[in-house]
């Protein structure tokens, strides 16, 4: 059964006597998936939570495997937050995930709270819980953000720049930024009218103000992310259906909904949503 469909079937007594244990189906019916909705880049909808963590985690690995092969190294940003959790889950116990190239992969942190790294609402915390005690991704290749210096900004904007700088001119950049959306219409720690959208040249911003949700934040750019080779944006469950009608219908600013300020240069855009936090027509 393709895991594109959902397919129903209605089991029915195919005879009586000796055959009266046999059940046949008496109809099949396959439920369409929702149409994409109308959102910049590529849209791919899937039925459910397990099925877009499906196609995130096979484009993951592509990605993955290609840019190792190509360039010695994969550059992965992740984001934190509950959504994506059931895929860093998934990396970890699939079997056809198992040629991820973890001890070729640099693990950096999309956005972190102005927090301690083992703090709950640490967004590093959660991911080295999930994924790096559980990989052999060298300890060396995993980047936290240290958002609680004064210079956390500062010091990873230089980290990425010292690690990307080993790679040849116009392949200096992340390969891979899994972002999510707020209800809000914020993405990282990018919210609506707040300071770090007027970074300027900035890879790293520190955020904060009467938008943000506290605690303060450290963020990615739209600048860093939209130089990366591919950025994939996950977005599930019914709580999410208000901010993409919102996107669809309305058309806000990115300054007013930031996920729209995400538009790669040289790289792809992709959208995975399930059908219940598709927008109705």
């Amino acid at each position: 059964m393709p895991m594109a469909q959902l397919v129903r079937m209605r089991l029915a007594p195919a005879g009586r006597g000796a055959d009266n244990a046999r059940m046949m189906p008496d109809r099949i019916e396959v439920e369409p998936e929702p149409t994409p909705p109308a959102l910049p880049g590529e849209v791919i909808v899937r039925a459910t939570v397990d099925a877009v963590v499906d196609a995130i985690a096979a484009d993951l690995l592509g990605q993955a495997v290609s840019c190792a092969r190509a360039f010695g190294d994969f550059h992965l940003a992740l984001s934190g937050g509950t959504t994506p959790e059931p895929l860093y889950r998934r990396l970890m116990y699939d079997p056809r995930l198992r040629s991820m190239p973890w001890s070729r992969t640099h693990l950096w942190i999309v956005d972190e709270r102005r927090v301690p790294l083992d703090d709950e609402r640490s967004n590093f915390k959660h991911i080295r819980e999930l994924i790096v005690e559980h990989s052999d991704i060298p300890r060396s290749q995993v980047h936290p953000i240290h958002a609680t210096a004064d210079d956390a900004a500062d010091a990873y904007e230089r980290e990425l720049q010292n690690e990307l700088e080993w790679r040849e001119r116009g392949h200096d950049r992340l390969d891979f930024v899994l972002l999510g959306v707020g209800a809000d219409g914020h993405t990282a720690s990018l919210f609506p009218r707040s300071p770090a959208l007027h970074s300027g040249d900035r890879l790293v911003a520190p955020n904060s103000g009467p938008t943000v949700t506290p605690p303060d934040r450290v963020t990615m750019t739209w600048r860093l992310i939209n130089a990366s080779r591919l950025v994939a944006v996950m977005v599930t469950g019914r709580g999410k259906r208000g901010i993409l009608t919102r996107l669809v219908h309305e058309r806000p600013s990115p300054e007013d909904a930031p996920i729209l300020g995400v538009r790669p240069i040289g790289g792809s855009l992709r959208w995975y949503i399930d059908s219940d936090a598709c927008p109705t027509a």
